[in-house]
């Protein structure tokens, strides 16, 4: 009888044990979730680089470069108040945008700086890239001369802000630099608008009155608290005011609205950010093009 009972008390527990094994096989797997990629964008590197995350569901994050800016006091002031930001000689002060120097399609031509394109489409090169001078600006007149050879396509820029993996105009206003006989870009846009001394997609120039291919023009921008003009040889032919419901709507028209390019719109819905300042530039369009007498007045 022991042993009877003995043995059915061994069966008992391996049962039981039997059972426990089934239920702790029945248990789901706990799901491995795949590694989500990290842009490389969004990734801040090194003490000059900060993300920018996302306040609302309705922003977007982005890395901002802020790197020393140069001395203005290194730099000649003539006795009307302009700096000479080139020399005609030398790039000191000058840098490629999201770069540490100045890019080798970038050279010096007979006292011009010249950008020489490579015949290749508009798509910026390993020693390519768009060119700024490294100190913000906030009130202040611009002026430079400019040209372009046949077909050439460029721009110029104000209050840019240095966004990692991103062109110069995702966060400035371009003011158009083209051949606008022979590129095809002066017939796209509205009403000229992507034409010389235009604020680019934007408001055409009016008048426009550029020179040919090969020819000199002269160029300015003014920017006071907000208030931006335009002059091409010695017209004003632009007139914008940032940071304002006018504003607002001239982005939301063009290739830059909310709905085309959300961090685009953004940027320049706050162009110049909080302190309301940047970088001037010039752009890398793959054309041959040269800037030359380069000066800026400082206003308060």
């Amino acid at each position: 009888m022991k042993k009877v009972s003995y043995f059915l008390a061994v069966v008992a527990v391996a049962g039981l044990f039997a059972a426990c094994t089934q239920k702790k096989a029945a248990q789901p797997v706990a799901e491995v979730k795949p590694e989500v990629a990290i842009d490389p964008k969004l990734v801040a590197e090194g003490p000059y680089e900060k993300l920018i995350k996302s306040a609302t569901d309705t922003t977007l994050a982005y890395v901002l470069i802020e790197k020393p800016q140069v001395n203005l006091d290194d730099f000649a002031k003539d006795k009307d108040g302009f700096i000479t930001l080139f020399d005609g000689t030398t790039f000191k002060g000058w840098r490629g945008y999201d770069q540490d120097t100045v890019p080798g399609r970038w050279t010096i031509d007979n006292g011009a700086i010249k950008f020489t394109g490579s015949g290749e489409g508009e798509a910026q090169k390993t020693d390519g890239g768009d060119l700024i001078f490294g100190h913000k600006f906030k009130n202040f007149e611009l002026t430079f001369d400019w040209k372009v050879a046949k077909g050439s396509n460029s721009g110029v820029f104000v209050l840019a802000r240095e966004i990692k993996g991103e062109p110069i105009y995702i966060s400035s206003p371009e003011y158009q630099i083209l051949d606008n006989v022979n590129h095809a870009d002066a017939k796209q846009g509205e009403n000229g608008n992507r034409q010389s001394a235009s604020l680019y997609d934007m408001i055409p120039a009016n008048p426009q009155n550029a020179k040919p291919f090969g020819e000199w023009n002269k160029g300015s921008i003014i920017v006071y608290q907000g208030s931006v003009f335009y002059k091409q040889n010695g017209k004003t032919v632009v007139e914008y005011h940032l940071w304002t419901p006018q504003w607002t709507d001239l982005l939301q028209k063009s290739k830059f609205s909310k709905d085309k390019w959300p961090l685009a719109f953004e940027l320049l819905n706050n162009c110049g950010g909080d302190e309301r300042e940047g970088y001037i530039g010039f752009q890398d369009h793959n054309n041959d093009v040269w800037f030359k007498n380069i000066k800026i007045k400082i206003t308060e």
